[in-house]
């Protein structure tokens, strides 16, 4: 069974969490977000934490349990504080640019790549080097800056591309003559 159902999720000061049957609503000060909870797996609400238990002893029903219990967290956690992901391009002439619901990269083509940004994202470029994506989602956050670093991935013979801001890149060693 899953030992991470086991620990409650804290609902802070500020965060409204209400459940109707199968749906899960959580609302704080940074937006909304939705969740339709498995059927193998029971919530119940009690005083100011979630509790989640297995529906049944079945094997599924208890790794269920605690993969909801994991993104109902997220969930508090992102209307609370809101998650980021900071992106590093690192090559001659790498730049990027926010301009509203687009962000348009340099990347070493001979085209410029234009990126649409989904709703519930903010992507902010500090420098021309750096982008920041923000939001509230943590599985939309992930996957914005996994499509953005997807256009031109770190190659490991000069280091070239976009990178997450902790990334560690290893190197190759260029062909010997």
């Amino acid at each position: 069974m899953s030992r991470i159902a086991n620990n409650p999720v804290g609902i802070p000061a500020g965060v409204d969490v209400s459940l109707n049957g199968r749906e899960l609503s959580v609302k704080g000060s940074k937006g909304t977000l939705e969740l339709s909870v498995n059927s193998l797996v029971d919530v119940k609400q009690e005083e100011n934490v979630l509790v989640f238990s297995a529906a049944n002893n079945g094997k599924k029903s208890g790794a269920m349990a605690g993969t909801i219990r994991s993104l109902v967290n997220n969930m508090v956690v992102g209307v609370t504080e809101g998650f980021t992901k900071e992106l590093q391009l690192q090559g001659v002439g790498y730049r990027a640019q926010a301009q509203g619901k687009k962000l348009n990269l340099t990347l070493g083509f001979s085209h410029p790549v234009e990126y649409e940004i989904p709703d519930g994202i903010e992507v902010e470029t500090p420098s021309q080097t750096e982008v920041v994506v923000k939001g509230i989602d943590k599985q939309l956050v992930g996957q914005v800056s996994a499509e953005i670093r997807a256009f031109r991935p770190p190659e490991p013979y000069k280091g070239k591309g976009v990178r997450y801001a902790n990334e560690y890149v290893k190197r190759k060693e260029a062909k010997k003559k």
